[in-house]
């Protein structure tokens, strides 16, 4: 007989499993170069990662932050649940100069010890894990008292929020306990994720302009092309042809509302900027 806590750790590695390969397909490092690049600048300005610093970037990706960081003269590990996506990272920190360590890791059970760095970020990064507090637990927990942490996150109201409000009807249904990623973008969500382990906390709601798209279409099929979660969504319903159509006119529609570009289409796409600095007096744990 199989035991529960077997049964929940097996249906945990399909979970983990999936999330991989979704971030897997695509070209993840095209998005992450084209569009995404100065969230690094933003969140290790915002954290005021220096040289010395011991850093983590959680949930690196191609490691926008990670090798921003490194530039600073910290000592920097990038760790994330997909190591594919290191490759163009590496590349990157290659030509930079720079030295990042890369670690394979769940952000749900991060393989480091409590209060082992400096400096904790993540950006558009953790939110996609998707058991939400136990993400948040371990970001507090190997982030020392007294350390700092940074998190951006897309909100639920601005563009990407809207994108995935957008594909969850045609989406299979979220697996038990699974939250959706954009919660991580609101500020009272996020800070309850946290709880009193953290102070001198600041939110900022700021906006990334992206111009790269000549019409709501391009937007539509570059996000097919390359971006996981909209690949997931279109392979669930490729044998639904009349789902393709009309999930193909939503997306498309989504960018022409939000378009205020003249001659080419320009969208804001608001994220959450949230730092603190863990309490000295907490201890590692919960809540």
């Amino acid at each position: 007989m199989t035991s529960s806590t077997g049964t929940a750790a097996d249906a945990d590695r399909a979970l983990k499993a999936r999330h991989r390969a979704m971030w897997a397909s695509g070209d993840y490092p095209r998005l992450a170069a084209e569009l995404l690049p100065e969230l690094g600048e933003v969140l290790v300005r915002a954290c005021g990662i220096r040289r010395g610093d011991r850093v983590l970037d959680v949930a690196a990706g191609t490691g926008n932050v990670a090798v921003t960081a490194a530039r600073t003269g910290a000592s920097v590990v990038a760790s994330d649940l997909t190591p594919e996506l290191f490759e163009a990272g590496r590349a990157r920190a290659a030509a930079e100069g720079v030295e990042v360590e890369w670690r394979e890791a769940d952000a749900e059970a991060l393989p480091f010890a409590d209060g082992e760095f400096d400096v904790v970020v993540s950006a558009i990064g953790i939110m996609f894990a998707p058991h939400h507090q136990q993400a948040a637990d371990e970001l507090v927990r190997v982030c020392r008292p007294g350390g700092r942490i940074g998190i951006i996150s897309w909100t639920p109201e601005g563009f990407i929020g809207r994108l995935f409000a957008t594909m969850k009807p045609y989406a299979p249904p979220p697996p038990p306990g699974a939250s959706p990623p954009p919660k991580w973008g609101s500020e009272d969500y996020a800070l309850d994720l946290l709880g009193r382990r953290i102070t001198d906390v600041a939110t900022e709601r700021r906006v990334l302009t992206v111009d790269r798209f000549d019409r709501p279409e391009g937007f539509r099929d570059y996000f097919k092309e390359v971006y996981g979660p909209t690949i997931a969504v279109y392979k669930a319903i490729a044998d639904e042809p009349e789902r393709v159509a009309a999930l193909d006119a939503e997306l498309a529609e989504l960018a022409r509302r939000a378009d205020r570009g003249q001659g080419s289409t320009v969208v804001d796409w608001e994220y959450l900027l949230l730092t603190a600095t863990r309490k000295r007096d907490q201890v590692p744990g919960p809540r």
